[in-house]
């Protein structure tokens, strides 16, 4: 019997488990691990870049913004320029391949007899700051659950259990509370068990009223039945399941736009009835029951989640060398709230589409034969899904 958490001057909050190691030198390449900005393997809610090493635009949003004659000389606002340098990301990870080989994919795959436990671990990463300032602190659990989960269902796999870590210099009961209370109920969402966790209180370390977050996820998943990307081909079909909004990824682009824009959280959000700080702290969508489901149904041959790096870098992640993805700039409808980002912070096209979701958190490859079963099948019940583009030969990913 072994302890499910590392015991240490902290505060812990764990359950017992039993552990059984076991090795498989065949694990799918694709699965392991590949950087995406999307993680808490390198983050601090300080907007430090975010590398995780188990992971690895649209024309109708560029806008003119408002009185050019007075913002010409403002230049385009990037996501490197507010301090997060997805190069940087993907070179360390590349020097970690050398060291741990086979790595590429959103979740780590381990062999357990005919099956695999599929392992992701992430954070929220400056979102944080937005929860401090908006006193929104309900719903960042979720998010939390979210990151990870939707990471691991993209091997196919069920999530079986979540643990947390939840760091502060002083704690404040009720408000550690109300965070655990959403990752609970994020659990609940993702139909797993909230196995255990540790409160971290490090008097000095952290502003006061601030916290950090980090969770883990494992799920299962029959080594017959992995989504690994490998037999997607030419003429596939990417179909995009809607985001809430911005997610978890790309806070610190969005944090600069805000300091810089005539909006505070409290302003309403151009085109809609809700305010900035709302809009901006809407949780991460867990897809989980909803890509279950379409996959016990066939036809599904890789799976992205559109994190940090966006369509641009997210995508390409499922494919076998050779082939990119062709994307319909206007087959889906893009939040109100990337429009104000890519127009308060003169955001140019290619830089929201390697940032941010865009509206679109999770796009499954499925065959042409299936695609159209799938989005009836999905339309009858409710969900909205968008046809979104198509695989051809050549790398990386285009828009038309």
């Amino acid at each position: 019997m072994e302890i499910g958490c590392r015991a240490n001057a902290e505060l812990l909050r764990c359950v017992p488990f039993s552990t059984k190691s076991s090795s498989d030198q065949n694990l799918p390449k694709s699965n392991l691990y590949k950087p995406s900005l999307s993680s808490s393997f390198s983050k601090t809610s300080q907007s430090l870049s975010k590398q995780v090493r188990m992971k690895n635009a649209s024309s109708s949003v560029v806008l003119k913004a408002k009185k050019d004659d007075e913002d010409e000389d403002l230049e385009s606002m990037t996501y490197k320029e507010a301090g997060v340098d997805i190069d940087a990301g993907s070179e360390l990870v590349r020097r970690i391949a050398k060291m741990a080989p086979g790595i590429g994919g959103f979740g780590g795959l381990f062999p357990l007899g005919d099956s695999y436990l599929v392992a992701g671990t992430d954070g929220v990463g400056t979102k944080l700051k937005l929860a401090f300032e908006t006193n929104i602190h309900d719903t960042i659990g979720i998010d939390l659950v979210a990151m990870s989960v939707n990471d691991i269902i993209t091997s196919g796999a069920k999530p079986l259990f979540f643990l947390d870590y939840f760091a502060t210099s002083r704690l404040d009961v009720d408000l550690a509370e109300k965070v655990i209370k959403g990752i609970v109920d994020g659990c609940k969402l993702s139909d797993c068990a909230l196995l255990g966790g540790e409160t971290a209180e490090m008097p000095g370390f952290y502003a006061d009223g601030e916290y950090d977050l980090s969770g883990f996820a494992v799920g299962i998943v029959k080594k017959d039945s992995v989504i690994d990307g490998k037999n997607i081909g030419v003429g596939d079909v990417l179909i995009g399941l809607p985001s809430s909004g911005v997610h978890s990824n790309g806070f610190s682009l969005v944090r600069r736009v805000l300091a810089r824009s005539d909006l505070t959280l409290e302003s309403q959000l151009p085109g809609k009835q809700t305010t900035l700080g709302e809009a901006l702290m809407a949780p991460t969508v867990i897809y989980v029951k909803q890509v279950l489901n379409i996959i016990s149904k066939g036809g599904v041959k890789g799976i992205a989640h559109i994190t940090g790096g966006g369509f641009t870098d997210n995508i390409p992640r499922v494919f076998p060398k050779g082939l990119g993805a062709s994307i319909y700039k206007k087959s889906w409808d893009i939040p109100p709230v990337f429009k104000w980002i890519q127009e308060a912070g003169r955001v140019e096209e290619a830089e929201m589409m390697r940032t941010f979701n865009m509206g679109i958190g999770m796009v499954l490859v499925v065959s042409s034969e299936a695609a159209d079963r799938i989005l009836e099948e999905e339309r009858q019940e409710g969900n909205v899904v968008y046809r979104i583009g198509e695989v051809v030969n050549g790398e990386g990913v285009t828009y038309c």
